[in-house]
């Protein structure tokens, strides 16, 4: 079995202290690749850090939703400025309804802005999306999209957007947050998501899942339990369960979608 983390944050302050034992266990367990999503302006370099110093970590830069009020006047040259690296995607972005105080027309120029810049290089993205599925289909729907088609990281939308969004060219990523009891629903969605589209990831230090999904548990400076990155030796068997899959028939599905997405 190999092991793909589709969506996470090593660069996240919570995770510094934990960072050379993380990447230590990256070369001891079979893990292909992991993802490592910036932001906002002021963590790129450090995901740009991480893919030097480790040849499993991909990195992707963007400019999250929750950040865009605070972008800086030149926020686009220093994100063209990451992409130098031929192996970069770009997320995580999205738009976010969820938040306080949010400015959705800002959310939109931004998000069709990294989009946009997406499509012409054909890079991957990763999208995030809280409490406006039908402002995102809507402007999916109107744009030249990537040919690689897009990532809907945690996808928490309805059961009845995803033929939309999979004729689109959506993948959709799992983590470990939907094993909790309480994410019954969530998880009757992604068993109708067409297998081929299914990727998994950790987004840790966040989306903590249950006990059946940690690999080892730690916690913040403040004592908060927080999101192993290895949990995605964990969070595998759960979604093998959760789609009638052997861990290795899980395994080699995924693989093949992080490659064919990623590459």
């Amino acid at each position: 079995m190999e092991y793909y983390d589709a969506h996470c944050h090593l660069q996240d302050e919570r995770l510094v202290p934990f960072l050379d034992d993380v990447i230590a266990g990256y070369e001891k367990h079979p893990i292909g690749k992991v993802v490592v999503n910036g932001t906002r302006e002021a963590d790129w370099a450090s995901v740009a850090t991480l893919a030097r110093r480790s040849p499993l970590v991909k990195p992707s830069f963007g400019l999250h939703p929750w950040f865009v009020k605070n972008r800086s006047e030149n926020w686009k040259e220093a994100l063209v400025s990451f992409l130098e690296n031929p192996e970069a995607g770009i997320g995580e972005i999205g738009l976010d309804r969820w938040i306080q105080d949010y400015d959705l027309e800002v959310q939109e120029e931004v998000f069709l802005w990294q989009l946009r810049l997406a499509t012409e290089d054909d890079r991957p993205v990763s999208v995030h999306c809280l409490k406006a599925w039908g402002n995102l289909e809507g402007l999916l729907k109107k744009e030249s999209l990537p040919k690689r088609g897009f990532l809907l990281h945690s996808y928490g939308g309805p059961l009845e957007m995803i033929e939309s969004f999979v004729k689109l060219g959506a993948y959709f990523s799992i983590s470990g947050y939907f094993a909790h009891d309480r994410k019954g629903k969530a998880r009757e969605v992604f068993r109708r998501i067409p297998i081929d589209r299914l990727l998994i990831e950790t987004d840790a230090p966040d989306m903590l899942g249950p006990d059946r999904c940690v690999y080892e548990k730690i916690h913040d400076e403040s004592g908060q339990a927080i999101s192993h990155p290895l949990n995605i030796t964990k969070i595998y068997s759960f979604v093998a369960d959760l789609v009638g899959r052997t861990d290795e028939e899980l395994s080699q599905i995924v693989a093949e979608n992080f490659k064919r997405f990623f590459a």
